[in-house]
C-alpha cells in the first residue's frame, strides 16, 4: 500500500506541483487513496443501498436525526465563527489573497478548513439517511454530484492552497450549512415543524452564495496576488456547475407544479435534503386512534 501511495502522490505532484508543507501529517492529507476510498464507497452504498432496502420496512432514525444535525449545525457555526475571525486577524483582502500573507491568521485559517474538509465526509451521512428512510427520491444527480465532488475537491485545496483565497467559499457556506441544519434538526420534531419558515430562502442563500464565490473568484483573476491562477479558473467553472443544477433544483421546486410541490417537497427538502420527517412517517404519526 506505500509504494501505491508513493505512485498516486508522485503522479499527483507531478501535475499539480509542490504541496504546501504546512499540512505534511494531518489527517487524510498526505495520500488521496483514503478520500477517493471513501466517496468509492460513498457511489457504491448510493448505488447498492436502495436495492438493500427496496423489500424492507423503512427506518424512522428520528432518534438519530437530532443529534445528528444538532451536530453539524453546531460545527457549522464553529468553521463560520473561526473563518471569520481568521479574516479579520488576517485583514485578508476580499479582491484576492494570497496563502502566505496572513502571518498567523494563515495557520488559524488552514486548522479550520481542515475540519471543512472533515466535516464533507461527516455529511456523506446525509445520504445514508435517506437510503435508511428509503426517501430514495432525495437521492438526486444535483445531492450526490455536491457531496461527492465537494470531499475530492478540499483534498486537494487542503494540500495546494489551504489558506488565502480559499476562505470565501467555506465561510459562506459555513454560515448557510448552520441554516440548513438546525432546519433540519427542527423539524425532525413534530411539536415544532409548522413553525419552521425559512426552507425557500436557504436554496435562494445558497444560490447567492455560489454567484458571489464566483464574483469573488473573478476578482482575483482581474486583480491578482500571486494566488494559482488554475485553482481560481477550475472554482469559477466548478460555481457555474453549481449555479445551474441548483438553479434548475430552485425552478423545479418553488416556481413550477405549485399545486404539487407541497406534497412532494414539504418535509425538509433542501436541494435534495430532508433530514426531516418523510411523509410516511408525517402519515403514521397522525394515524387515528382505534381504541
Amino acid at each position: 500500500m506505500e509504494t501505491f501511495n508513493h505512485r498516486v502522490n508522485t503522479y499527483i505532484d507531478s501535475w499539480m506541483g509542490p504541496r504546501d508543507p504546512r499540512v505534511r501529517g494531518w489527517l487524510l492529507l498526505d495520500n488521496y487513496i483514503p478520500t477517493f476510498a471513501f466517496t468509492v464507497m460513498y457511489l457504491l452504498i448510493v448505488w447498492m443501498g436502495p436495492k438493500y432496502m427496496k423489500n424492507r420496512q423503512p427506518y424512522s432514525c428520528r432518534a438519530l436525526l437530532v443529534p445528528y444535525n444538532l451536530g453539524l449545525t453546531l460545527l457549522s457555526f464553529y468553521m463560520f465563527y473561526e473563518l471569520v475571525m481568521s479574516v479579520y486577524q488576517g485583514g485578508y483582502n476580499f479582491f484576492c489573497q494570497n496563502t502566505r500573507s496572513g502571518g498567523e491568521a494563515d495557520n488559524r485559517m488552514i486548522n479550520v478548513l481542515w475540519w471543512y474538509y472533515f466535516s464533507k465526509l461527516i455529511e456523506f451521512m446525509d445520504t445514508f439517511f435517506f437510503i435508511l428512510r428509503k426517501n430514495n427520491h432525495q437521492i438526486t444527480f444535483l445531492h450526490v454530484y455536491h457531496h461527492a465532488t465537494m470531499l475530492n475537491i478540499w483534498w486537494f485545496v487542503m494540500n495546494w492552497v489551504p489558506c488565502g483565497h480559499s476562505y470565501f467559499g467555506s465561510t459562506f457556506n459555513s454560515f448557510i450549512h448552520v441554516l440548513m441544519y438546525s432546519y433540519y434538526g427542527l423539524s425532525a420534531v413534530p411539536a415544532i415543524r409548522p413553525y419552521l419558515w425559512w426552507k425557500k430562502y436557504i436554496t435562494q442563500g445558497q444560490l447567492v452564495q455560489f454567484v458571489l464565490t464566483m464574483f469573488q473568484t473573478s476578482c482575483a483573476v482581474v486583480w491578482p496576488c500571486g494566488f494559482p491562477m488554475g485553482w481560481l479558473y477550475f472554482q469559477i467553472t466548478y460555481m457555474i456547475t453549481l449555479i445551474l443544477l441548483f438553479s434548475n433544483f430552485y425552478i423545479k421546486t418553488y416556481k413550477s407544479h405549485a399545486g404539487s410541490r407541497k406534497n412532494d417537497h414539504s418535509n425538509g427538502s433542501i436541494n435534495g435534503h430532508a433530514n426531516g420527517v418523510t411523509s410516511n412517517e408525517k402519515v403514521k404519526h397522525r394515524k387515528p386512534r382505534t381504541d
